[in-house]
């Protein structure tokens, strides 16, 4: 019998064990150039950074898109497997977060390129919103243990939608979404923390979702002061929740920086941006200056985590890493 080589550490990667959660590479990267968008706007920070973010960012959703519909082409019982997983299917719907993020980053550029990627994402989204619930309703495998903080986003994902929205569309429809996104927010939160408080520690591959805590008010935020055009007492509860909750994850971050890498660690960034995005909001509704150099500050640190996530994913497709059963 020949032995294995030392050169092969891993057996080849497969199409089959593509994973979907490299969607969020998408989200990092879209949340990223939207939030260098709003940079150039509020602290006249180069636009050309934004533009190329965006040009990045679609590229990853060509590359990510292809190949995971040639998983469903070559390995469709893999991938109906991946969408009935009680974790993984909640990564699903990052492919249309996606969508309406790289629509967002056109935007500024180009409303005609942007229009129908936003409806695409919109109705995409929905789609998978009411997929989900569906099956978290008519269940009979879901347990306890199988929560973690990706269940915001088939749901809590709509409140991305206005976003781009209110420029796009009748505000009526990116209220519909809006509405969808913050009340089930508020529902999943007190699931979610109710797991997180009284059972076992999530799994080390799952850890990295914590920050997703951070994205739904962060979000909300932007999405609330764009659809009511100002800064209320509403939006200050939404930016001062997710402050909170930043501090309360820097609090841990010795947790984080302890894990190996996964692919879930692409949590991180798009919650960050998002949360960079909220703070130059703030200041470019009239906050004050704090929150101008706070914003610079936090996107300074999103763009170098979002560059080590690169550089250690490529790193882990060099090494064969990634496309195994998990």
């Amino acid at each position: 019998m020949q032995a294995p080589t030392a050169t092969s550490p891993h057996p080849a990667p497969s199409l089959a064990h593509f994973p979907v959660a490299l969607f969020s590479t998408v989200m990092g990267t879209g949340g990223l150039a939207l939030a260098w968008h709003k940079a150039a706007g509020v602290l006249g920070w180069p636009s050309a950074v934004g533009q190329g973010l965006t040009l990045l960012a679609s590229l990853l959703l060509v590359i990510v898109g292809l190949l995971y519909a040639l998983k469903w082409l070559r390995h469709p019982a893999e991938a109906r497997a991946e969408r009935k997983h009680p974790v993984k299917m909640n990564f699903v719907p990052t492919l249309s977060i996606g969508i309406l993020l790289v629509a967002g980053a056109w935007l500024p550029s180009s409303p005609a390129a942007a229009l129908p990627l936003w409806t695409l994402g919109a109705l995409l989204h929905l789609s998978f919103t009411l997929v989900t619930m569906s099956a978290w309703i008519h269940h009979d495998h879901f347990e306890i243990q199988h929560l973690n903080p990706a269940w915001f986003i088939p749901v809590v994902g709509n409140i991305i939608v206005p976003l781009a929205g209110v420029h796009l569309a009748p505000v009526e429809i990116s209220w519909f979404f809006f509405s969808i996104g913050v009340v089930f927010w508020i529902v999943l939160l007190a699931v979610v923390m109710y797991r997180l408080f009284f059972h076992a520690p999530l799994a080390l591959r799952l850890t990295p979702t914590l920050f997703i805590l951070l994205a739904p008010p962060s979000v909300g935020f932007v999405a609330w002061s764009g659809l009511v055009g100002g800064l209320d007492a509403f939006g200050r509860v939404l930016y001062y929740t997710a402050l909170f909750l930043a501090l309360l994850l820097v609090s841990n971050a010795i947790r984080f920086f302890k894990l190996p890498f996964f692919v879930s660690a692409w949590a991180y960034s798009f919650p960050l941006a998002a949360l960079s995005t909220a703070t130059l909001r703030m200041a470019e509704l009239g906050a004050g200056a704090f929150f101008a150099m706070l914003g610079g500050v936090l996107l300074i640190l999103t763009t170098g985590v979002i560059g080590l996530l690169a550089a250690r994913t490529i790193q882990a497709i060099l090494r064969q890493e990634i496309g195994h059963p998990e």
